[in-house]
């Protein structure tokens, strides 16, 4: 018996150990905070282990990670999350909302020329990375999952869709995300997040782009192998209001777990997400002061 236990730990602290080390916070704002770092499984409010949080995110066929775009903890959790994951079952692909469809041919070649043991002297040129995404965030896990077996994937729509889908908007099927109360909140949320500044004319069109990108990474996510990984911000990934949504009219309405990344004092409630890893933030700022200059 005592044999037994002495095996049962061996195996569990090795288990442990072969875990990648957890990264430390890089931004500023809430190190004091008493959330800092918790996890929580917000099905049933159990606080958990980043092992214990791995254990119930490594069934899952589909997992959905929402971040906030400048946060660095964020990208430095998902890197630790993509690598721990890894070690506990094969990924079978990584799915970005930075990426868009044509960039696809070019990540290809990058991966092939990796998996030749050659490097890119300019690894953002060659991927053809848009600006708009900082590559000081972005750099470290594209580095990563690029040189991996398992494909990084473009999950979102190119300008060219984008545009044509501004000018002509598409009638969407299903009956989750079309349903009144979350084309609402989606408005309410495009407003704000236009400082209140954008014609009611436009919002329309704004919100038949936002839902067409979601719809767009739920198809990626459905033709990726898996277990896949999408990362994208927290409003596309929410399942009351984002791609969880558009997985249940496209006919997938289990399988998907979602885990959202936020900065301690900003709520997450069980109906936008099964799990919230609360990390350090950054630098309050008004976005609003300068819009539109």
């Amino acid at each position: 018996m005592r044999l037994l236990i002495l095996l049962v730990i061996s195996l569990l602290f090795g288990c442990q150990s072969a875990l990648p080390p957890l990264p430390a916070w890089q931004s500023p704002e809430g190190r004091e905070h008493a959330e800092l770092g918790t996890i929580v499984d917000l099905r049933s409010d159990e606080r958990l282990t980043p092992p214990q949080l791995l254990e119930r995110l490594a069934d899952a066929p589909r997992l959905l990670v929402g971040e906030q775009h400048d946060n660095p903890d964020h990208h430095a959790l998902q890197l630790w999350l993509l690598q721990a994951l890894a070690a506990q079952r094969a990924q079978g692909s990584l799915l970005l909302e930075m990426l868009t469809p044509d960039q696809q041919g070019s990540v290809d070649a990058v991966r092939a020329q990796l998996t030749a043991g050659e490097q890119s002297e300019d690894l953002p040129a060659a991927l053809n990375w848009q600006k708009g995404w900082d590559w000081m965030l972005y750099g470290p896990l594209l580095r990563h999952g690029l040189a991996q077996p398992y494909p990084v994937l473009a999950a979102d729509l190119d300008r060219a869709e984008i545009l044509k889908v501004y000018r002509q908007r598409p009638l969407l099927s299903g009956i989750a995300s079309t349903a009144e109360p979350v084309r609402e909140q989606l408005l309410a949320q495009i407003r704000d997040s236009h400082c209140g500044k954008l014609p009611e004319s436009q919002l329309p069109a704004m919100l038949a782009v936002q839902q067409q990108r979601d719809r767009r990474m739920a198809e990626a996510l459905l033709a990726a192998p898996a277990p896949s990984m999408l990362l994208a911000g927290a409003y596309h990934v929410r399942r009351d209001l984002g791609v969880p949504l558009h997985l249940r009219d496209l006919g997938e309405p289990a399988g998907s777990l979602v885990l959202m990344l936020a900065e301690v004092g900003t709520p997450v409630s069980a109906s936008a997400a099964d799990f919230v890893w609360y990390t350090a933030a950054q630098p309050e700022q008004d976005h609003c002061a300068n819009f539109g200059d």
